[in-house]
């Protein structure tokens, strides 16, 4: 049996054999904003959708504690809280979630097979919606103060930061688009880099350097976030002297890049050089009747409501394409 966000069973063992037993019109891969947008819009369109989820329900969006750039919420809604809401609304219209982990996927033929941790299940269409998960320091304080000034999204977080003092940890043109959004609320970004240029395009570096508001710190990395509730300060080495220094701060940004969780497709899909799935601006992917949605296929927005309009596309192109096949038929 299988434990839903409002604690109740999803049903009993015969339920999800008979799962097992039937083709499905529609499997969506994942749990977060792009998943149970896909999975309300499938329900809609009465495909009865079946949605693996994994353990955590929500993706990174339920994770965060303050979501303040959603339609609809002017006073900011908690990342969990909204995701319980996306899971209920699609569970009301009829779909159908499971948490087993999805081990292995087979789309070189229709029905597409998924296989869990516990059987295997067949499908008309899928949706990709698995997410991208954004690199970490792995330095201590970094987990623990996640949410309480450590971030991965200035856009998402940015204007809790007012007035505040940041640093910005990266040296590509996400750090310095992030670090210059957060000039709008910050009275002061270090952008921290661990080489002595950096990877920036031109542009932005030009950019970046007219803004007083910014300030650099190059060959140096971040060894560890100090703070007890919140952040206080991050310690820093430079990489050609070895000296350490403890650097004041309120919030840490990280941009050091994402790593997209598709590697279940690899091969299978096309892909471009970062593992991205590969879509078309109807969110159909390489194999018909294989559609992706949110940052599994979005490395540039990486936005819950960005995600939510991805996951709607993709249900309602799946939709067409099993109207189109039973014309054919």
């Amino acid at each position: 049996m299988e434990l839903n966000l409002s604690g109740q069973f999803f049903g009993e063992k015969s339920d999800e054999v008979a799962l097992q037993n039937e083709v499905q019109k529609m499997i969506v891969i994942g749990g977060g904003p792009a998943g149970l947008s896909a999975a309300l819009y499938g329900a809609r369109a009465a495909l009865e959708p079946l949605v693996f989820t994994g353990p955590d329900m929500g993706g990174q969006a339920a994770s965060t504690t303050t979501i303040e750039n959603y339609p609809g919420f002017p006073e900011g809604v908690g990342g969990a809280e909204i995701s319980k809401l996306f899971h209920k609304q699609a569970e009301r219209f009829g779909a159908k979630f499971m948490y087993d982990g999805v081990t292995a996927v087979d789309l070189s033929r229709r029905p597409f097979t998924v296989t869990t941790e516990d059987g295997l299940f067949q499908t008309e269409t899928m949706i990709l919606a698995t997410g991208a998960s954004p690199n970490h320091l792995h330095v201590p304080g970094e987990d623990r103060l996640m949410n309480n000034g450590v971030s991965y999204c200035a856009t998402c977080d940015g204007w809790f930061f007012q007035d505040k003092h940041v640093v910005v940890v990266g040296g590509g043109d996400s750090a310095f688009e992030e670090g210059i959004l957060l000039t709008h609320y910050a009275s002061q970004v270090d952008i921290v880099h661990r080489r002595d240029a950096f990877r920036a395009g031109a542009i932005l570096l030009n950019r970046a350097q007219k803004n007083e508001k910014i300030q650099f710190v190059y060959s140096s990395v971040v060894e560890e976030i100090i703070g007890e509730e919140k952040v206080e300060a991050v310690r820093l080495r430079n990489v050609k002297t070895g000296e350490k220094t403890v650097h004041p701060a309120d919030g840490v940004f990280i941009f050091i890049g994402h790593t997209p969780n598709t590697q279940l497709f690899a091969g299978q899909v096309e892909m471009d050089s970062q593992g991205y799935v590969v879509v078309d601006k109807l969110m159909q992917t390489s194999v018909p009747g294989v559609f992706a949605a949110g940052e599994a296929a979005d490395p540039h927005f990486r936005q819950v409501a960005t995600s939510v309009g991805m996951g709607a596309g993709a249900a309602i192109q799946a939709t067409r394409f099993l109207e189109s096949q039973a014309i054919g038929d």
